[in-house]
């Protein structure tokens, strides 16, 4: 390489690099890598500009390496949120607050969820300190079926949020998209199946006359269509599911994702062997609407079992808030393990399914979601199991940055933890002791 070239590559490098990222060393934890191996007892995770260098037993350590004791901790990568609304939403019923769906627009696929991530809603502070580091963000349907174009988020204590942009493109089938769509299930796959026609037909130059797609909406369906963009699709009922998969007979390029996917159990070698990933509510056990009449806790364990790529998602269960709950709930499938008749997931299994799980169904699998080399350096310091209701999170790390903890409960709870008089009068006239 001439130098200057050399020079100008070394220059690109370090821009790469997130600011504060330097070496770090976390030894003697159990280490977790995140990709269904089991934990690494006295393993280090070595951390260098923002990227995981080496994760395991007997791990050099370079001389210039910050080094944090883990030792009687656990170590893990950070956790993604599968499937969320977290940073675009504080409050549903405020509109000025909530940018999960577009209900008046005249756009549908082409709207993009990005300029409405806001990096410092309260939410984000909250679920870091829980250990979420990453979480897919999706729009929500208004007056279409198609929501429009989801991003993959970090939950840094910075303005710049984004990971991936347009990542996905978002729908809805199964109930909710009949009702957008008219009032019927064939409805919506007409109007899927014609959009997507379109959007092909828009790349040609030769859409019709009377088309039924805004021109930017057809132009943000061509990914879709070529497999440049992956399609996330809602499907509860099973089968909604293998009318879904049936999609790839017009489509072939599709790369599909099913989200939710509560009767996937039943269908389950047809996902299988359609090498579709299905990210899904983990705990899902009741018959809730007419799509979901075989709900069972035993859903992702069973998909697993027959190879299906399952992760843990949080569709409409308070996803734009609790994310956090991510946790919990992989703890609850490995838990149901030891119910008579139910089929649950390992404990490595369970992790995998809120860290590499959502990375690999989204095709960043070589990006985030483990600590194997070459990684983002998202990791989380517990002072316990994860997966156990009574762990507290400790330290976290996003792009090899060390984050803050602090959040509005934890300031609220430092507040009220011992009530002083202040210099403010009070709300009521308290009472004396002759009271």
């Amino acid at each position: 390489m001439r130098p200057l070239a050399f020079l100008l590559a070394g220059i690109a490098a370090l821009a790469t690099v997130p600011a504060g990222a330097q070496t770090v060393a976390i030894t003697g934890g159990r280490v977790v890598i995140g990709d269904g191996s089991p934990p690494i007892d006295g393993g280090t995770v070595l951390l260098r500009n923002g990227r995981v260098v080496a994760a395991g037993a007997n791990v050099a350590v370079p001389a210039d390496a910050e080094r944090v004791d883990a030792s009687g901790r656990w170590v893990t990568a950070g956790v993604v949120a599968g499937f969320s609304r977290i940073g675009i939403v504080e409050v549903d019923a405020v509109d000025p607050s909530n940018d999960a769906a577009a209900n008046t627009s005249p756009f549908n696929a082409a709207l993009d969820v990005v300029p409405a991530v806001n990096p410092q809603a309260s939410t984000i502070a909250i679920n870091r300190a829980a250990g979420v580091t990453r979480a897919v963000v999706s729009p929500a349907t208004g007056r279409s079926i198609f929501a429009g174009q989801g991003a993959l988020i970090d939950l840094g204590g910075d303005m710049d949020a984004v990971t991936r942009p347009r990542l996905f493109q978002y729908i809805e089938l199964g109930e909710g998209g009949a009702a957008t769509a008219g009032g019927s299930r064939p409805a919506a796959h007409a109007m899927l199946r014609n959009a997507l026609r379109e959007a092909r037909e828009e790349a040609a130059g030769r859409r019709g006359d009377n088309p039924q797609l805004t021109r930017a909406d057809a132009l943000a369906l061509l990914p879709v269509v070529n497999g440049s963009q992956l399609l996330l699709v809602h499907v509860e009922r099973a089968s909604d599911i293998l009318n879904v998969l049936s999609l790839r007979r017009d489509f072939p390029n599709l790369r599909l994702v099913l989200v939710g996917a509560t009767e996937g159990w039943r269908v389950a070698r047809d996902i299988a062997a359609a090498r579709v990933p299905v990210i899904a509510n983990a705990l899902n056990d009741l018959p809730a609407s007419f799509e979901q009449l075989a709900a069972t806790q035993s859903n992702i364990g069973r998909m697993v079992a027959a190879g299906v790529n399952v992760s843990i998602g949080m569709l409409n269960d308070d996803e734009a808030r609790q994310v956090r709950l991510s946790t919990q709930y992989a703890g609850n499938l490995v838990a149901i393990t030891r119910v008579p008749g139910h089929t649950g997931l390992s404990w490595d299994q369970a992790f995998a399914a809120i860290s590499s799980g959502p990375a690999e169904a989204l095709g960043l699998g070589g990006e985030i979601g483990s600590l194997r080399p070459g990684r983002r350096g998202d990791v989380v310091i517990w002072d316990g199991d994860p997966l156990e209701l009574a762990t507290a999170v400790e330290a976290v790390w996003i792009d090899g940055v060390r984050q803050s903890l602090e959040n509005r409960q934890t300031r609220l709870r430092d507040r009220y933890r011992q009530p002083q008089e202040g210099s403010l009068p009070h709300a009521y006239s308290p009472r004396t002791p002759t009271q």
